[in-house]
């Protein structure tokens, strides 16, 4: 089994040199007295050594064993229980939860970063605490003073643990046909009776109770609200009653994630209570859902450094042919790094996932912008960027993610198609980052239909008009590349207004074309980050790290970058072409 060490310098360079967190943090009074740069750092560290020494030991075996589902009761692999209690005494589950509430507070710029050290070393397990995590913030947003002081605390702790329960067979991406319903009780609490499918950590043996946060439809209303239901029913006391009508049908069996408990929920008349208004379920969901969307945006970022690490290893391990112009020191055969190809691969892999991971925190830095920012602008300001990044974020990290698998995959050759590697497990388990929280399909056609054209590109507009100031204050990149980046920019805003323009008159426009547009909009992004890591790198105090940096950039610039003006070609085209052929004739 590849060993996996998280990277840090690479984590402190973001967080330091090129997002300045330290200063983002001391102009947040919320922030200032419970973070700085050392004790950053310290966290990184730490859960740099329980990913590598607690949950990437259980990666492999988690998946051989997969969960069972014996006599009603499911059963996660051996060693999850033993090391989710470890996690979750060190209070990971809760990193960036309400510290009056026994969070840790921790901004998320920082938790970003965290997860994507869970997501490199077990996807399956980390799913387990982030479901958690999301559920406690939809219930810190939206629930009452009483629920969240009975509930959070326990949450946090990961003493008790969250699931969020959407989808029907009927219902899937289009929720209006959900069909579990709830009838008000004299006491203020509701009965929920119905059926959910796909619902990760919908039930397991790692914690004693699971709290679920249910959509579901009052009597006499097409509107959809929102309830927590707990597994167990709680006692004032905190105390644990009686089971509450919530069972297990089944589980199912996945390609990847095998490790991750995905169940089918039943709600007998189980007592919930309603999170927010009625008929306002969607709103308090969404806080979850966006937080997960990031989430797993991260899954196909930690899979993407996990995968480079096992080719790269590999690669300077592997004796295959040899270099091309005769071997560089006489050998009858090379290790594979020296092939081009091969190089091609891993610098592919490397320059996306660095971007990415600038992506990831500088998606965090907005969160806690508008969550704690003093200024009322930079508040606003900061969340019309979150809904802009947000689709991004979910889906261009993971469809980069399932990438980067198949491309280390790749780099192993045959020796990457049997289990011994461990490489295809990485392919099995990221594939579903694109299809759960709403597919990429979905997600672009939410960022160009609603956050980009939505307000007639103003967003857009002014979020580019950002990075080209940005752009601009570089001093240390060569004019070339800025004059490339700068380009695609303004090319990204023009193909924006046309499709705004024609959006009523070609109303299928937006389906059809959302896809090539956040590829367009995500290729020239990571433009624009690594403009931002090449001209802060040059600095660092390491003559190596800005090389090495300097040379990362030429690669993207010279080879990928050029996939944005691709994507906008397509959006260039219109729907004509896709939406012509009568549907008998597929």
């Amino acid at each position: 089994m590849n060993p996996y060490n998280a990277p840090l310098a690479e984590m402190r360079f973001l967080l330091e040199k090129v997002f300045d967190a330290p200063t983002t943090w001391s102009e947040m009074p919320a922030m200032a007295e419970s973070v700085d740069i050392d004790t950053a750092t310290a966290i990184l560290d730490e859960a740099d050594k329980i990913c590598r020494e607690l949950i990437h030991p259980i990666n492999r075996s988690g998946d051989e064993q997969g969960v069972r589902f014996e006599a009603d009761n499911v059963i996660t692999p051996d060693g999850y229980k033993e090391v989710y209690n470890q996690y979750a005494e060190g209070g990971w589950v809760g990193l960036c939860g309400d510290p009056e509430l026994g969070g840790m507070g921790m901004p998320k710029m920082l938790g970003v970063l965290v997860d994507e050290m869970g997501y490199s070393a077990c996807n399956a397990f980390t799913l387990y605490g982030s479901l958690t995590a999301g559920a406690a913030l939809a219930i810190h947003a939206h629930g009452s003073e009483e629920i969240k002081q009975q509930y959070l605390p326990m949450l946090y702790s990961g003493e008790w643990s969250g699931a969020m329960d959407m989808t029907e067979p009927q219902a899937g991406s289009d929720l209006r046909n959900i069909r579990t319903k709830a009838v008000p009780n004299d006491n203020g609490s509701y009965n929920i009776t119905g059926s959910k499918i796909f619902i990760t950590g919908g039930d397991h043996d790692l914690t004693e109770n699971v709290i679920h946060l249910v959509l579901a439809k009052l009597p006499n209303t097409s509107g959809i609200s929102l309830f927590l239901v707990p597994k167990i029913k709680v006692n004032q006391d905190n105390s644990l009653g009686e089971p509450n009508g919530v069972t297990v049908g089944s589980i199912e069996h996945k390609m990847g994630l095998k490790g991750s408990a995905t169940c089918v929920m039943n709600f007998d008349e189980a007592e919930g209570y309603l999170i927010g208004k009625p008929n306002r379920g969607l709103v308090c969901m969404f806080t979850m859902m966006n937080y997960e969307r990031l989430a797993i945006g991260i899954q196909g970022l930690g899979t993407s450094q996990a995968a480079y690490q096992m080719a790269a290893d590999y690669a300077k391990e592997r004796i295959q042919g040899v270099a091309a112009g005769g071997s560089p020191t006489g050998a009858a055969s090379d290790p594979i790094i020296v092939h081009g190809d091969v190089r091609r691969m891993l610098l592919t892999i490397r320059t996306l996932t660095e971007a990415g991971r600038a992506l990831s925190v500088y998606t965090g830095q907005q969160l806690d912008l508008a969550k704690y920012a003093e200024d009322n602008d930079v508040k606003a300001k900061a969340a019309r960027y979150v809904g802009l990044l947000t689709p991004v974020s979910k889906a261009f990290l993971s469809d980069r993610g399932l990438d980067a698998a198949i491309m280390a995959q790749q780099v192993f050759g045959g020796h990457g198609y049997i289990r011994e590697t461990g490489i295809e497990q990485l392919v099995r388990d990221t594939r579903i980052a694109q299809i759960y929280e709403g597919t990429n399909g979905i997600q672009a056609i939410d960022f160009l239909g609603r956050k980009v054209t939505g307000d007639n590109v103003q967003a857009l507009s002014e979020f580019v008009n950002e990075q080209v100031s940005n752009i601009n204050s570089y001093t240390h990149i060569e004019a070339a590349d800025r004059t490339q980046v700068l380009a695609l920019l303004e090319q990204l805003l023009q193909v924006a207004n046309q499709v705004n323009d024609n959006k009523l008159k070609q109303p299928a426009l937006i389906n059809a074309c959302a896809v090539d547009f956040l590829d367009a909009f995500g290729y020239t992004l990571y433009g624009c980050f690594w403009l931002a890591m090449s001209d802060a790198a040059q600095s660092h105090e390491d003559p190596k790290f800005a090389l090495q940096k300097a040379q990362l950039n030429r690669y993207y610039m010279d080879k990928l970058l050029a996939k944005a003006e691709f994507h906008l070609s397509q959006v260039r085209q219109g729907d004509v072409s896709i939406m012509q052929m009568d549907a008998a004739l597929f």
